[in-house]
């Protein structure tokens, strides 16, 4: 699309209809008074003119010169080519998986659509993976945790480089018990320095928590005061004892101080609804910043104002060679020589 920046430099298109009220420009110049004046012009066969002489424009300089101007004008009003706008969208959430790694984790109580039993981590890893396929616009990390956290996946809006790091999770590789606290402080790392508007921890696990050197509610706290929601996912067994007791209790005060959702999984279905409600309570979430390419064309009316000048004068020198007489320079004789060639 065509635009002028200073489209209103075009009022001075008629500025040139000024001319015709001013008075025709008018220059003195110095003569040499001749007293044989009559008899060097008869003999030089040339007739004398008027001292005063107004030039006379040829028809190409009416055309050329409005059409000079009229190109400088739009020169100045600066014409501008706007290419269609460029789209560039970029994540507004960072959004965190925390998966529990401990050895509880091999407990085959899921059961899939075909009737096979499957343990904790295969229908973690089948459900967080369909989870990650519809977070198309934020970027994803990775958090394991056993006896120690660490991150497996950096934050990135590479999801196929997260999924493939999610299936080379083993359970027991990060050690067989349950650090919670010590998670979410390796959240909490991972997006200190992070400028999105929105940070959101995903916390799976299915025991208590026996190995953190940070307690899990003082982790929550920090993780507040550094804008990290947590929602938190129970699937261990209730009714068991010790290190395999998930404690709920435990997970929804850590949910709750941060302003997030604590929930409990019994089956691969529920697992399934769980991430589809978390999906919709924290939806796709992106900011659009829109560009347009800009090119600036005021060289073009510049360069065929330039032509048509050039153009005009050299038309005129071959103009004026062609009708040039070829012949002898004129020879001035000395006043005696005159004289007596008059007198003949």
């Amino acid at each position: 699309m065509l635009v002028f920046d200073h489209i209103w430099l075009f009022a001075a298109l008629p500025l040139p209809l000024l001319m015709w009220l001013l008075p025709a420009w008018r220059e003195t110049m110095p003569a040499v008074r001749m007293p044989f004046f009559a008899q060097l012009v008869r003999l030089s066969g040339q007739t004398p003119t008027a001292g005063a002489v107004i030039m006379r424009a040829n028809w190409l300089q009416f055309v050329l010169a409005p059409l000079c101007w009229a190109l400088l004008v739009t020169a100045l009003a600066k014409p501008v080519w706007v290419d269609p706008p460029i789209e560039r969208i970029e994540a507004a959430r960072d959004l965190l998986l925390a998966i529990d790694l401990s050895q509880s984790m091999e407990a085959k109580d899921f059961v899939d659509a075909q009737g096979r039993r499957l343990n904790r981590l295969q229908a973690v890893k089948q459900v967080v993976r369909g989870f990650i396929d519809r977070r198309k616009d934020d970027r994803l990390g990775l958090i394991v945790f056993g006896a120690t956290a660490f991150p497996q996946a950096p934050l990135t809006l590479d999801h196929d480089s997260v999924k493939a790091l999610l299936d080379e999770l083993q359970i027991g590789m990060a050690g067989p018990q349950t650090s919670i606290g010590d998670a979410i402080g390796v959240g909490i790392r991972m997006t200190e320095k992070s400028r999105a508007k929105e940070k959101v921890l995903i916390l799976l696990t299915d025991g208590n928590d026996t190995a953190s050197k940070l307690p899990p509610e003082r982790a929550a706290d920090i993780a507040k005061d550094n804008g990290l929601i947590i929602h938190t996912i129970g699937i261990g067994d209730i009714r068991a004892s010790g290190e395999d007791k998930v404690d709920l209790g435990a997970l929804q005060k850590i949910s709750a101080a941060t302003g997030g959702h604590s929930f409990r999984a019994e089956n691969l279905a529920g697992l399934e609804n769980i991430y589809a409600t978390l999906d919709h309570i924290t939806p796709d979430k992106v900011k659009r910043q829109s560009h347009r390419p800009r090119r600036d064309l005021f060289w073009l009316p510049l360069l065929a104002c330039g032509a048509l000048v050039l153009g005009y004068h050299v038309l005129m020198l071959l103009i004026t060679l062609a009708r040039r007489p070829w012949r002898k320079p004129l020879v001035l004789a000395d006043k005696a020589t005159l004289t007596a060639k008059a007198a003949r």
